[in-house]
């Protein structure tokens, strides 16, 4: 399956907008960044791979050898979302325990003031998606944690009907019947801890570049139309292996996109049935795990310019940009638009 890129998607060309060499601590990979605004500043949080090298993964991947992947946080700070000030030491922001022994892929959405962390977490019996909340990116207060297995939650950025939102993906490996048949859900909760009313938000098999798993991406933003959001989706080669580290590797990432009701995001209003984001640049191909487009932050402009990161390749964090009405026509299905009035990021919000 050969797919191309949509057209009103632009990468940025600052990209790779973090990669390991601007790191000014020991790091090996930056990728799979939560980004949002807060307290006048682009704040990112990047995951930071450290204790391994590519020569590592090409002679030792598989092997007694090989050490257990070692993940830390890494803080970012930036006037403008594209040019970065990275702080000079890790973020640890939940304390490891001997049960809890990696957090990584973080994704921050601000809700009345305050930013919330939602994180995937290794543990001993399992991997858990986690939601911590803080006021100064310094101390963070555990709110929850899931059983396992569950990742990629990211949260609504406002309560909705009085409830916090969030998606997530679960992975049950024996209930689909399926390796990685996994799918998108919702649910709600009145405080952040106690989460429930879940339902299938989206199953793999509806999305036409799927054939393996999808999951939510970056944490949905608010517009006239509906809730503008992206997943990541799976396709696995049977016939052809894709550049890697470690050889073995067939599964390409894209980066899709879904419009969902502003007042029952359950509903799905459209959803563009092609991939939003391909990859197709070097640094998207060839890398750790090449081929990986992972969508973790969304910012809609007052412009009207949405800047959407990504995790190219499983090694490094990058930025596309597009206008918000040509991305909800995409997934109403008009082809151009024009149909679609301007509106700015304010105007937006306002008559949402």
């Amino acid at each position: 399956m050969k797919l191309t890129q949509c057209s009103v998607i632009k990468k940025s060309s600052h990209n790779p907008l973090i990669k390991s060499s601007m790191i000014p601590f020991t790091s090996t990979l930056t990728y799979n960044a939560g980004i949002t605004r807060y307290q006048d500043n682009y704040v990112m949080l990047f995951r930071n791979d450290y204790n391994y090298t590519k020569e590592d993964m090409l002679y030792r991947w598989g092997t007694s050898a090989f050490p257990q992947t070692k993940i830390n946080l890494g803080l970012a700070v930036s006037d403008d979302g594209i040019k970065w000030r990275i702080k000079p030491e890790p973020v640890l922001p939940i304390p490891l325990t001997e049960e809890m022994f990696s957090v990584y892929d973080p994704r921050l959405t601000v809700i009345e003031g305050r930013c919330y962390l939602c994180f995937a977490a290794d543990t001993r019996h399992g991997i858990c998606g986690g939601i911590a909340v803080t006021d100064d990116l310094e101390k963070f207060e555990l709110l929850s944690l899931s059983v396992p297995d569950n990742r990629n939650m990211v949260l609504f950025p406002e309560k909705i009907n009085g409830m916090f939102v969030r998606l997530e993906r679960p992975f049950p490996i024996y209930g689909r019947g399926v390796p990685e048949a996994f799918d998108i859900w919702i649910s709600d909760s009145p405080d952040c801890k106690y989460w429930g009313n879940s339902r299938l938000l989206l199953g793999s098999e509806k999305v036409p570049f799927c054939n393996c798993k999808i999951g939510p991406a970056a944490p949905p933003v608010k517009t006239h139309a509906g809730w503008l959001t992206t997943f990541h989706a799976v396709w696995k080669h049977t016939d052809k292996e894709l550049l890697s580290w470690h050889g073995g590797w067939n599964k390409e990432y894209f980066g899709g996109l879904m419009l969902l009701d502003l007042h029952d995001p359950s509903k799905i209003i459209g959803m563009y049935d092609k991939p939003l984001l391909v990859p197709e640049e070097n640094y998207e191909i060839d890398g750790m795990r090449g081929s990986v487009i992972f969508p973790g932050g969304m910012i809609l402009e007052d412009s009207g310019e949405v800047k959407i990161y990504y995790g190219a390749a499983d090694t490094v964090e990058c930025l596309a940009t597009a206008d918000v009405n040509d991305l909800i026509a995409l997934c109403i299905g008009n082809k151009k638009s024009t149909g679609l009035k301007s509106m700015t990021r304010a105007k937006v919000l306002q008559e949402a």
